[in-house]
């Protein structure tokens, strides 16, 4: 795929093709907006069923965040209620802890472990195998009916661009296997960190009264009750975006970042690192350096504003990583987070449960940090 693949010609390729695609079909531009209000109404409509009464947002955000990947690369959204749907997002969220599963780990050290018949081993490869079905049939589907005059989606546009290759070279790394690992590594990092992004942001909102308030008040005065927002209402809205960065901040859904590696053997402040060594890179750490925020641990969206309440840009913060491998989709994931949370705001208020635990804020360590699950009560503005 695109996100653990080696570096190297075919990486890059594979890369370059992917994200100018996704932006022939709206990454990071404002022609995509539409797509994510759309999805918005189907989010109101399903949270208000739930009337004063506590739920689980985690279902309803995650179909949301799915649908929109979904329609950027299968140029289809799926509706709440469809089952085998529900069944992928479940698959995909308990593979990715699974993932980070002790034992599962050891896998890194013996592989034949991985074909073990029981425990997470055997639930890994049923749930590998599902999600493998799932979307080779979408492959065979789009295969079957190509338009080659009217190209929908991402799938479309590779088949075409696979046909053209075969056609000048031989020898070419696109092909349908390749395709399979680069919708799977879309569907599964476009959908994940978006949707836990999107969750804490709630529970911080519920935690946080006094804050929710002030960006209810920003929301008011810029917006108004009823225009949809829009990507351009952002600079007019620094408290708003400063809130969002201090959840990011505080709760980085990606802690370890994606493994990098050495391509040459480099010297980096005193210490050789040698050539093809694996490195780590730790999000958490720098997002809670004391030496670099005041009071790390504390939920403080004014830290990124300054005297004039103006959003101050940090290099210290990365949530998305840095570098030739920082996250393709980070242009779509500010864009859903920033309609998604504001449309949320506008619309509701947030609150926890009387008399309900305080909830558990060092979330649940998979491949991504996802907040453990909570309920909440919406009340309509």
């Amino acid at each position: 795929g695109i996100v653990f693949a080696h570096y190297g010609p075919v990486w890059k390729q594979q890369r370059r093709f992917s994200h100018s695609t996704l932006r022939h079909f709206g990454l990071g531009k404002l022609s995509l907006e539409p797509k994510i209000i759309e999805e918005f109404k189907y989010v109101k409509e399903e949270m208000q069923k739930h009337g004063e009464d506590p739920f689980n947002p985690f279902p309803i955000v995650n179909n949301a965040i799915s649908n929109i990947i979904c329609s950027l690369c299968f140029g289809q959204r799926f509706d709440y209620t469809n089952s085998e749907f529900k069944k992928m997002l479940h698959f995909m969220s308990r593979g990715l802890e699974i993932c980070l599963n002790s034992q599962v780990l050891l896998v890194n050290i013996c592989s034949w472990l991985y074909y073990l018949p029981f425990g997470p081993f055997k639930e890994l490869r049923q749930i590998e195998k599902d999600i493998t079905s799932f979307l080779k049939k979408i492959i065979k589907d789009h295969r079957e009916s190509l338009d080659v005059e009217n190209p929908q989606d991402f799938i479309d546009m590779y088949l075409l661009h696979m046909e053209e290759e075969r056609k000048n070279k031989s020898n070419s790394s696109f092909n349908e296997d390749y395709l399979f690992y680069i919708i799977g590594d879309l569907f599964i990092a476009g959908t994940d960190t978006t949707t836990n992004s999107l969750l804490w942001c709630l529970l911080y909102m519920s935690l946080n009264p006094d804050v929710q308030e002030k960006v209810h008040e920003e929301i008011e005065r810029v917006i108004g009750p009823d225009r949809a927002p829009s990507l351009t209402d952002k600079v007019e809205m620094p408290y708003t975006e400063a809130t969002i960065m201090e959840v990011q901040r505080l709760t980085v859904v990606v802690p370890l970042a994606i493994p990098h590696m050495t391509s040459g053997k480099t010297v980096l402040q005193g210490y050789t690192i040698p050539k093809g060594t694996v490195v780590i890179p730790n999000l958490w750490s720098v997002h809670r350096d004391p030496a670099i925020w005041e009071k790390p641990d504390d939920f403080y969206p004014n830290r990124f504003l300054d005297d004039q309440g103006q959003l101050i840009k940090k290099e210290t913060f990365i949530p998305f990583g840095i570098g030739k491998r920082v996250c393709m989709g980070e242009q779509l994931a500010k864009m859903e987070l920033f309609l998604m949370f504001v449309s949320l705001m506008q619309s509701f208020t947030f609150t926890l449960p009387k008399d309900s635990k305080k909830p558990i804020l060092t979330g649940r360590f998979g491949l991504t940090l996802a907040p453990h699950p909570f309920n909440i009560i919406v009340s309509k503005r």
